[in-house]
């Protein structure tokens, strides 16, 4: 699963998704679900704009959890014979 962190970037920075809309042009209930992580598509330049106001990396807008950790250790299992 990707988790978004928009809301923690708020938070650390003191802004609001009001604010955020108004410095990225990015539309309410976007902004909404991505503080809510409920996104299920992000736009490229809306990840730019996010990066750009908050001069910050991608990964700090968004990561990788793995929804199943085991069934994940598993496939690695399998790709490298076992060997994990």
């Amino acid at each position: 699963m990707i988790k978004f962190k928009v809301g923690i970037l708020l938070a650390e920075h003191g802004k609001t998704q009001a604010w955020l809309v108004e410095h990225t042009g990015i539309r309410p209930g976007t902004v909404s679900k991505l503080w809510h992580n409920k996104v299920q598509r992000i736009d490229i330049e809306h990840l730019n704009s996010i990066c750009n106001v908050f001069n910050c990396r991608i990964e700090d807008v968004m990561e990788f959890v793995p929804d199943n950790p085991l069934q994940l250790n598993n496939i690695k299992k399998q790709i490298f014979n076992d060997k994990i």
